[in-house]
């Protein structure tokens, strides 16, 4: 069965989005359920493998799968495929980003379009040199 996707157009460029997508430090200030993570490399590249804090406080293994690089990157929590993040330049200040999930997870669609929507206030502030949430 195909994944089941939430998505969101944000009023920025794809580089900034595809850095705070792929960037470690960066996942607490747009993923819901991380508080942290850690990993040997400060990327997504295949084969990385690391832990991340999730909101509860408790530390899972990852694993990054797929990567292409400014389009496309998915992963394995606990040896299981979690979830994928998509990006499509629409224009130079526009990217369309794509969050996809397993048919079988299907509550977790929530936390992908808050993961979304706190991604889009995140870049666009980043994009648009409010100073707030900047890294």
């Amino acid at each position: 069965m195909k994944p089941l996707r939430a998505t969101i157009v944000i009023d920025a460029s794809a580089y900034t989005v595809w850095s705070l997508l792929s960037e470690f430090r960066h996942w607490p200030s747009w993923g819901p359920t991380v508080r942290a993570v850690q990993a040997d490399t400060a990327v997504v590249e295949p084969g990385v493998s690391g832990r991340v804090q999730t909101s509860i406080l408790v530390w899972l293994p990852f694993e990054i799968e797929t990567v292409r690089v400014g389009e496309y990157w998915d992963w394995r929590v606990l040896g299981v495929f979690a979830t994928g993040h998509g990006v499509e330049r629409i224009d130079t200040s526009s990217t369309r980003v794509v969050f996809s999930t397993p048919w079988w997870f299907a509550p977790y669609l929530a936390v992908l379009h808050l993961g979304l929507r706190r991604l889009r206030t995140v870049a666009e502030r980043s994009e648009h040199g409010t100073g707030q949430n900047d890294e």
